[in-house]
């Protein structure tokens, strides 16, 4: 029996995010894959994976709105809205208060902030250095020869954490090797760069009594909220699916705009 669905679609420089939310705004499909070189093929074959997953069909999508790097390359939504914007509307579902949103992506780091109305009152965004995202971790993971998804259970590990003196992904690169050769543990290296992944975001603008986190290194790397935690000195908030919370917020605002 087919249902009306609404569709969000977060098209990244990383990663591509499709959102498949019911009327009653339950996440009913999901899926992501690396965004590729043909951001709209891959758009393609996630919303094909969502909506299997979803028992649902292009028919069944009353509305649709991308949002994300490339979402001018997704021809088969209705409209487009800004990351911050669907960040802010994804995140506000889960915890419907005043929040400071902490959002590490792949190429760059974002923290919004809302009202206790939901309404956007700041951000701010880092673009300029790839150090403190996704690729940062991803370039460190290839240095220390380890794969990412290791990197967590690594940094969990460790006993004695390495301090990193710089920000710059290559001169933390080069910190890394020496590092090593020193006879430093890979896990407390590994730490090291969580730390300084976390201080560099937490750097960027102060943050409210409610602090959420959310994007793909948040899901993949859940260590880096504890560390957060003990840096801040108080709980953070996870949404369920903090890899999709753009693409939630798309989906929601493909509601309103029937």
């Amino acid at each position: 029996m087919s249902q009306p669905v609404f569709l969000g679609i977060d098209l990244g420089a990383s990663r591509t995010k499709v959102a498949i939310l019911d009327s009653s705004k339950n996440l009913i499909g999901r899926a992501v894959q690396n965004s590729g070189t043909n951001y709209t093929r891959t758009a393609e074959v996630c919303l094909e994976a969502a909506l299997a997953m979803a028992g649902a069909g292009m028919d069944d999508i009353v509305a649709g709105i991308g949002t994300g790097y490339g979402r001018s390359n997704v021809p088969f939504v209705g409209d487009t809205k800004t990351e911050i914007a669907c960040h802010g509307k994804g995140c506000f579902h889960y915890f419907p208060h005043a929040i400071s949103i902490i959002d590490i992506g792949g190429q760059d780091n974002k923290i919004i902030k809302l009202s206790d109305a939901g309404l956007r009152t700041e951000f701010k965004m880092n673009r300029k250095c790839a150090a403190g995202t996704g690729a940062f971790l991803e370039e460190m993971s290839l240095r220390l020869n380890i794969p990412l998804e290791a990197m967590n259970d690594q940094a969990k590990q460790s006993t004695e954490m390495v301090k990193l003196g710089s920000y710059c992904t290559v001169f933390s690169g080069t910190e890394v090797l020496e590092n090593i050769r020193n006879g430093k543990k890979v896990e407390d290296i590994v730490k090291g760069l969580f730390f300084s992944v976390i201080k560099r975001v937490l750097e960027m603008d102060s943050l409210s009594e409610n602090v959420v986190m959310t994007g793909g290194v948040v899901a993949h790397n859940p260590y880096l909220v504890s560390m957060a935690e003990e840096i801040i000195g108080r709980s953070i908030h996870v949404p369920p699916y903090p890899q999709f919370s753009g693409a939630i917020g798309a989906a929601l605002f493909a509601m309103n705009h029937r």
